[in-house]
């Protein structure tokens, strides 16, 4: 997309935004509306800046070590896609302050193709969430959330970062705040050359090399928010992504390709917010633009371009203080329009229409249900519902259950491309129910979530007998297992230690063969241990991944075996101004894969610097 439309973009597309159900804090502005109410029945996991220093390559690094999700890469910084409790990548959602994402084309969201800085939290939420979320919010929901502070002055902030492979992070962000007016502005731009050896794994007669492995990616974002009365903000929240990379060659004299997206996302927002009554108007508009390159030095192959029109309204009231009722409506038009390849132009309306109730029974006693109708062109849609239901029984144990019907629309790609397209798919749906146990001891806490999906009608690509690949509702998942949380935090005088470790076993089988699906660690855990001293902080970062079998037959020679991979990192705080930092990754010199036949960097460096204003 050129500078001229973007602009134009910018300027003509609007949107609206809601606070939570609670009274508004007046100097924070979250932009997700709904964020605030799911937390309060659903364990939700917020990674917030400073944590993604830990793990600053890219977003699939980040989700990788401080979240249970499971992440296929194909070699650092390439194609990559996530995986809640053994659910495909179409269905985990990705949510942008509160609208989703996912691509039209394919269905989800390539997590190195969505900038990894320029938020101010990343929440993980798992578990069902379509009834709030929409189209494949099944697995879970990954939530890029930014807020605006007010009274708050100037404020900024510069993040520099040299690191192994040529590859280098930069970051800056700065805001301004009064008691009317907040704006915050940020970039980054991130490239590296990328090519690392992996000795161990041969091709041919030589180690693996990732030549052609380089990419760079730059981000803008702009977020502004107006009083206009007491109980009225305007909002504007843009983002603008470019991004390129080069796929790997195995061979010496290999053909070198590579990969170009552009996204836009613009949101501007009308709010009203009393002390019972809430009403969010969001309109919205989004791009989703690619190019594949099959000669790095030739005119592009093929691509796609996606526009999406979004308009949404959130209505929030209190009928008496203790019973909450929230309507939420919805109407997207989508279009797309491929290049050289197998899509031609193409549109469909898609409309929705929510309502949930909450009862807060007691301060410790609380319960939401939800219904849902989805409104998708030449689609049947089923009903959606959801209940979910908080007991804090004590003050050291708290006891969740929730209960859902979720699903995912067949994407642009599914119906339409040619040959192949089906036009004949009905949704993907799964029922879901997990429980939440939390206990509480003091500076100690454990959480404790086992799980159940029933998933039916999963599209997936077929061979067929005319020699191309079309995709079919084909057999039922059946997805089950258990996550788990440790959390410990203490402070004693200039001293703080901080411990968080989780472990997800998923059970995730073919309901046709009783095996186990491709891509899915039965076991997975991951650790942070955090130890701060006056302006000194030192931490280490451990990951381990079960077998994962690559084929559906779980054939074993063909396995991606278990790996353990430890980082380690130590920073000084000077000034209170300025940090400085060295990390390590990979401090085993490990060697792993997340998809077979790309395997990823052994021991890798980085130092970094950190200045605020």
């Amino acid at each position: 997309m050129d500078i001229k439309r973007s602009l134009l973009l910018l300027c003509s597309s609007f949107g609206g935004f809601l606070f939570g159900q609670e009274k508004a804090v007046d100097t924070v502005y979250i932009f997700d509306s709904q964020m605030k109410k799911v937390k309060l029945f659903h364990p939700v996991r917020t990674i917030t800046p400073k944590d993604i220093e830990k793990n600053s390559t890219n977003l699939s690094e980040l989700l990788r070590f401080q979240s249970s999700i499971y992440i296929k890469e194909n070699g650092r910084g390439a194609v990559s896609s996530p995986s809640f409790r053994g659910t495909t990548a179409q269905q985990t959602a990705f949510v942008w302050n509160g609208i989703n994402i996912n691509s039209s084309f394919l269905g989800q969201g390539d997590v190195n193709n969505i900038p990894l800085f320029g938020y101010d939290q990343i929440d993980i939420k798992a578990g069902g969430g379509s009834v709030v979320y929409g189209s494949g919010a099944i697995g879970g929901s990954i939530h890029l959330n930014n807020i605006l502070d007010f009274n708050s002055g100037f404020k900024a902030s510069v993040y520099s970062e040299a690191a192994s492979f040529d590859t280098y992070n930069n970051f800056a962000q700065a805001a301004f705040s009064n008691e009317k007016l907040s704006v915050k502005v940020s970039g980054s731009y991130i490239t590296s050359q990328n090519d690392y050896k992996v000795p161990e794994f041969v091709v041919g007669n030589t180690g693996f090399h990732n030549t052609n492995g380089r990419y760079y990616n730059t981000s803008v974002n702009i977020g502004v928010a107006y009083k206009i009365a007491d109980h009225h903000t305007i909002s504007w929240q843009n983002q603008t992504f470019d991004a390129s990379q080069h796929y790997p060659i195995f061979e010496l004299n290999g053909n070198k390709t590579k990969y170009k997206a552009q996204t836009l996302r613009s949101l501007i927002a009308w709010d009203i917010n009393k002390n019972n009554l809430s009403n969010s108007l969001k309109m919205a508009y989004t791009e989703d633009n690619f190019q594949y390159f099959a000669d790095l030095n030739q005119p592009k192959a093929s691509g796609a371009d996606g526009k999406n029109y979004i308009f949404k309204n959130d209505f929030n009231y209190f009928i008496t203080p203790k019973i909450n009722i929230n309507a939420i409506g919805e109407f997207q038009v989508n279009k797309g329009k491929g290049y050289g390849s197998g899509l031609e132009t193409v549109s469909r309306n898609v409309g929705s229409l929510s309502g949930l109730i909450r009862y807060f029974a007691t301060k410790d006693l609380r319960f939401e249900a939800g219904i849902k109708k989805d409104f998708v062109e030449d689609i049947s849609s089923p009903l959606l519902y959801s209940f979910s239901g908080k007991w804090n029984a004590v003050k050291w144990y708290h006891v969740g259950i929730n209960f859902s019907k979720n699903f995912r629309y067949p994407s642009f790609n599914d119906l339409y491309w040619q040959p192949g397209g089906n036009l004949d798919l009905v949704p993907e749906t799964s029922v879901n129910i997990d429980m939440n146990h939390e206990f509480s001891f003091g500076d100690f806490k454990i959480a404790l979530s086992p799980y159940y999906m029933d998933i039916k009608n999963l599209i997936n690509w077929l061979p067929t007998s005319l020699g191309y690949w079309a995709p079919f509702n084909t057999y039922r998942v059946e997805s089950y297992g258990l996550e788990s949380q440790v959390t410990w935090n203490k402070t004693f005088g200039k001293h703080a230690l901080k411990l968080d470790g989780g472990y997800t076993y998923s059970k995730s089988v073919n309901k046709d063969t009783d095996l186990q699906r491709m891509y899915v660690p039965m076991h997975k855990a991951v650790g942070n241990i955090e130890y701060g001293y006056s302006l000194f902080k030192v931490y280490a970062q451990g990951m381990f991944n079960g077998l994962k079998y690559t084929t559906s037959d779980e054939k074993r020679s063909a396995a991606i075996d278990p790996y353990f991979i430890l980082n380690a990192g130590i920073s000084a705080s000077l000034f209170k101004k300025y940090t400085l930092g060295f990390k390590v990754n990979n401090l085993t010199d490990t060697y792993y894969q997340t998809v077979s036949l790309y395997p990823m960097p052994k021991r890798n460096y980085s130092v970094y610097a950190t200045i605020n204003f």
